[in-house]
């Protein structure tokens, strides 16, 4: 059969298989669930009954929104190799990876295979998905000093955290932001300057001592570098410019997504708001380090601290952080494994000839 000709394809099948969603689920549902037991109160319910409707349907355009703008964005930098509908699936399936794999694997390293299934060769798939990441990262890169300007110093959350760990969550938001920084110019020069000189560089520095394990995933890395500048460099302003534009928009949609949420039962005015959006880059940080698949347990453990100075009781901070998880994350845990099948139907099993 297709589907078992190549042993790759069949690994990576394995790790996208519908029953990886029993665990992340069970991890995240028994964090939650003990911090209800933990935490619950009669009547700190109270404020659902004062839900605003119209942020909840706000919360569901914005979340809309933002899988539209993916779904445009990848169709937009695959050069309309895709179908509409063939975007449609591969982000469904990206989000759904995203939520079976480690925050730190992410959809990224599936992404190359979808789209050389839907035929597109593999070096313009790995040059599409390596351009979604450059610009996914350059947002993050533009965005930070924007809210620390805006925020300063009340991006952490001292009210939750000692001295001790809020100066530890400080040095890893500066190192993440340092590391993300230094990858971002780092593909920028090699997609769009010297990819030559950057693969030297990658196998050089990973043939130091210490970092020799990892030379030949460097040395693969920067070959993928040059297939990528080798596709990409050709573009026009137009190109890069409606794919920023359509980055910046879906990940704006996405942090605005828990603004959107405790707008609906806690009032909330604009400065708030604000800085509900900057703290998800802090709370990116944690989510970043997550070993468990797409951060379940530890999104859902982290977040009062982040996000419950806005929201008042335990009880209620931990009915948002479900909300929040249903609608970010089971949802497309569910949605994946409808696609999934589907989309396998489609590109692995041949239609017989009329």
């Amino acid at each position: 059969m297709p589907l078992t000709q190549n042993s790759q394809e069949q690994q990576l099948l394995d790790k996208l298989r519908p029953s990886r969603i029993v665990l992340p689920v069970l991890i995240g549902l028994s964090v939650v669930g003990f911090m209800f037991w933990r935490s619950y109160k009669p009547g700190d319910l109270a404020p659902l009954a004062n839900a605003k409707l119209h942020w909840l349907a706000i919360m569901l355009v914005v979340l809309l929104a933002r899988d539209l703008g993916y779904v445009y964005r990848i169709r937009h930098m695959s050069e309309r190799a895709l179908s509409w509908r063939a975007s449609l699936d591969v982000i469904m399936i990206w989000e759904f990876a995203s939520c079976v794999l480690p925050s730190a694997v992410g959809g990224t390293a599936i992404a190359p295979f979808l789209l050389n299934k839907e035929g597109i060769t593999l070096g313009k798939s790995l040059a599409y998905v390596m351009a979604t990441a450059m610009l996914d990262n350059l947002y993050y890169v533009i965005m930070v000093p924007l809210v620390v300007w805006v925020a300063g110093d009340a991006l952490y959350p001292h009210e939750a955290l000692q001295g001790g760990l809020v100066a530890t969550l400080r040095v890893a938001f500066v190192v993440s932001y340092v590391s993300v920084t230094l990858y971002a110019g780092l593909m920028l020069y090699a997609i769009f300057i010297n990819p030559l000189s950057v693969k030297r560089f990658l196998v050089r520095f990973f043939s130091i001592r210490g970092l020799r394990r990892w030379r030949a995933k460097a040395y693969q890395h920067g070959n993928e570098m040059v297939w990528a500048s080798a596709q990409l460099r050709g573009n026009g302003a137009g190109y890069w410019l409606r794919a920023a534009l359509s980055t910046a928009f879906v990940w704006t949609a996405r942090y605005a997504v828990i603004g959107c949420i405790i707008a609906a039962f806690v009032n909330v005015n604009a400065n708030e708001f604000a800085l509900i959006f900057g703290r998800n880059l802090t709370y990116k940080v944690i989510l970043l380090i997550a070993i468990t698949p797409g951060g379940a347990g530890i999104a859902e453990g982290a977040f009062p601290t982040f996000f419950g100075k806005f929201i008042g009781t335990p009880t209620m901070t931990n009915f948002i952080v479900l909300l929040y998880r249903i609608v970010t994350y089971y949802m497309y845990l569910v949605l994946g494994a409808i696609f999934l099948p589907r989309w396998i139907s489609r590109v692995f099993v041949k239609q017989p000839a009329p």
